[in-house]
């Protein structure tokens, strides 16, 4: 079969950081490039007995990008916990938004041949980052500098038809971020990074195929590399009589092909359950409407 005999579906997951000088539940700074591990606390750092408490700032930013993107301010946001290990996250687990997000709906529009493109989101909602592993020759180390800092995650609908169209998607929603003065957008430090969501279905056909997920994407290059090679690798795992495996995949830059990371979770793997340290998240109509008044209107 030919690449016409298919078409991709693709949906990103786009985690920017906040430009908040302190992080999501603690006063440490979020300051890039520090010593390792020096904008640390026994909160962030995940110390039995401690209280996370909120940093209003970044629930303006997340609220500023909803209202930019035209997303239903929900009055109730929920914390959840999403339980998973990994050495750079010292709590164990993840304190983020599951069943109630912050913003949900919203459209992201930019130029594509001519035309005004329309990418329908599904959901804006917060969460903290977690630290950072630093592999070397004989060891592997952990900078919790990074742990907390406030992040958005912002999940569109798989309306993407191709790489070429998702790293399009990616610049604007990077200028729009950028103008909002919410993220600086700098891909190479990681404030601004892409998950991707894709599968391929014959062509002309609405049934969705089974997905794969690319994790940690850095650059509108990478976005476009990666996609274009799982696209390639699915066509050939299809026209050689196997299935598509559900799974999440890295990009080798390197060697520019995707390779097998974990089988991929679903939402009961990961045990979320309300953040019993936290309240709901209650945005007044006032406050919406004073941020609203904040957004600048151009070229979002």
């Amino acid at each position: 079969m030919s690449r016409g005999a298919f078409e991709p579906v693709i949906g990103l997951e786009v985690h920017a950081q906040l430009l908040t000088r302190s992080k999501l539940f603690c006063g440490c700074s979020t300051e890039f490039g520090a010593e390792p591990n020096s904008h640390t606390c026994p909160v962030c750092c995940g110390f039995p007995g401690v209280l996370p408490v909120l940093n209003r700032r970044a629930v303006e930013l997340a609220v500023r990008v909803g209202l930019a993107c035209g997303s239903e301010i929900a009055p109730l946001a929920e914390w959840a916990r999403k339980n998973y290990f990994y050495p750079d996250l010292p709590k164990g687990y993840q304190i983020s938004m599951y069943e109630a997000p912050i913003c949900i709906g919203g459209t992201v529009a930019f130029p594509l041949a001519g035309e005004e493109k329309h990418v329908r989101l599904t959901r804006i909602h917060m969460e903290e980052d977690a630290g950072k592993s630093v592999h070397a020759a004989d060891a592997s180390l952990v900078d919790l500098n990074r742990a907390g800092v406030p992040l958005l995650e912002i999940v569109s609908e798989p309306d993407i038809a191709s790489p070429a169209e998702a790293a399009a998607y990616l610049r604007q929603l990077r200028a729009i971020l950028q103008y909002l003065e919410v993220c600086d957008g700098n891909m190479e430090e990681g404030s601004l990074r892409c998950d991707a969501n894709v599968s391929i279905r014959p062509t002309g056909t609405s049934a969705l195929g089974t997905r794969a997920e690319i994790k940690n994407l850095n650059s509108f290059k990478a976005v476009e590399r990666a996609l274009e090679h799982e696209i390639e690798r699915q066509q050939r795992v299809i026209e050689s009589g196997e299935k598509v495996v559900q799974e999440t995949r890295l990009w080798d830059a390197d060697r520019e092909v995707t390779r097998s990371m974990r089988s991929k979770e679903f939402a009961h793997d990961y045990r979320y359950f309300p953040e019993p340290d936290l309240p709901p998240l209650r945005v007044a109509p006032a406050w919406i409407e004073e941020i609203r008044a904040s957004v600048p209107e151009g070229p979002v």
